[in-house]
């Protein structure tokens, strides 16, 4: 019921306020919105094709998750869309249809106790990549002047603050690919100690280009599956060669209870838990124990004040590499014991491949909606299963279950980790 304290919290003889979900937006390579991505990943549908954003000829991996028709000036004015990037856009985007969802009329709060938590872990890459290639061939005094802005991480919340007028507190986090997730476990942090009623939480990012892509190829952790890319994303499958890049967003609006009741706010969960650790053992690889992973999951249940069994669903990191994917099932193991092989596990990067900072929070909408609508997405393209890996990833199709309690995984390069729960609000 997420009435748990954080370890070591001196605040933990207080009652905290309880964090609820009461809005998502969401974009990714399977839809626009939050219900078109739902419902992409139910059917099972891949997002994931051929390179459009640039001529990735030259590259040994020449496939990503790209969103196909985004249109900015759907979501704000053609100048502000010119002055940002990609990633920002998505942020306004997801962060607009989520406060639609929430029924947030900010003509009837106090904007200055709305804050906002939109990370991005690389910014507008693709625009320092165009800057420094102008800067190279032509030389000082080129410089598009909104270089500076346009390529810090806390953009994303900046721009959405200066979209709607919010004056709370407004920041980023950057931790690699668990940067989603630290977003939101940041703002419930933020929620249950006093510093805001509301939050906008989330992850946005676009960050396709040669020279990123390009750089992964060079760390092999990418897959070069290019001429069957619907099938090249295969967490926890014998054939699986990589990861598949990708882009998106999706930002919750989380509200203490209190205010949510307070504004007859729908409320579509409770985010009862958050655990953060790091493996502190290499600058890529996790441990290959999972330690840190195993840390940070047993914590989520502390702070949820839950036990392994009471857990219904994981959504798993699940990124398709040869050396992480068992890690994480030995992890699982390792929090759950036998019950592990009794709690259904599935990895949404299978259909729109590895978002990176949008990555956990695509992953937490998703979350958030299998509780609403009592269907978990499948793990597609899982035909071989490794031996190493050996739960219930939901292959291939998608499954009814009645889902009252999900821990949500993010792992990241440094070992930086993240897990959060998310409950069936229950008064």
């Amino acid at each position: 019921m997420g009435l748990g304290a954080l370890p070591g919290d001196p605040l933990m003889n207080l009652v905290q306020p309880r964090i609820v979900v009461t809005g998502i937006g969401a974009l990714s390579p399977v839809g626009l919105t939050n219900r078109e991505t739902f419902d992409g990943l139910i059917a099972g549908r891949s997002g994931i094709g051929p390179i459009t954003q640039f001529n990735a000829s030259r590259l040994p991996s020449r496939i990503a998750g790209e969103v196909k028709q985004f249109q900015p000036t759907d979501h704000m004015d053609p100048k502000m869309a010119r002055r940002i990037g990609r990633y920002a856009q998505f942020s306004i985007a997801a962060s607009t249809e989520a406060m639609r969802a929430a029924g947030l009329n900010l003509e009837q709060q106090d904007r200055s106790r709305i804050a906002t938590v939109v990370a991005s872990a690389i910014a507008d890459f693709p625009f320092l990549e165009t800057q420094m290639m102008q800067l190279f061939t032509k030389g000082p005094g080129k410089t598009n002047p909104f270089s500076v802005p346009r390529v810090s991480t806390s953009m994303a919340s900046g721009n959405i603050a200066l979209q709607y007028g919010l004056t709370g507190p407004g920041f980023s986090v950057s931790s690699a690919c668990a940067t989603g997730s630290h977003a939101l476990a940041s703002a419930w942090m933020m929620l249950r100690l006093g510093f805001a009623d509301v939050a906008l939480a989330g992850g946005a990012e676009s960050a396709i280009t040669e020279s990123y892509l390009e750089s992964f190829c060079a760390l092999r952790a990418l897959s070069t599956r290019n001429d069957e890319p619907e099938r090249a994303s295969r967490p926890f499958d014998r054939g699986r060669d990589g990861f598949v890049m990708a882009e998106g967003a999706a930002v919750l609006v989380l509200e203490t209870l209190e205010h949510a009741r307070k504004r007859s706010a729908p409320i579509l969960a409770e985010l009862s838990g958050i655990g953060m650790s790091c493996d502190a053992y290499h600058i890529t690889a996790a441990h290959p124990d999972g330690l840190g992973a195993v840390q940070a999951m047993q914590q989520a249940l502390q702070t949820a004040g839950l036990k392994p069994e009471d857990i219904d669903y994981i959504n798993a990191h699940g990124t398709g590499t040869d050396v992480n994917d068992p890690i994480e099932t030995r992890a699982i193991k390792t929090t759950f014991g036998e019950r592990a092989y009794s709690i259904p596990v599935s990895s949404i990067k299978s259909m729109i491949g590895h978002s990176i900072g949008a990555g956990g929070a695509l992953e937490a909408a998703t979350c958030v909606n299998i509780i609403n609508h009592g269907i978990i997405p499948p793990t597609i393209n899982l035909e071989d299963p490794d031996p190493a890996c050996d739960l219930d990833y939901v292959p291939n199709q998608a499954r009814k279950a009645e889902v009252c309690r999900v821990m949500s995984n993010s792992f990241a390069f440094g070992g930086q980790n993240c897990v959060l729960i998310f409950e069936r609000f229950v008064e």
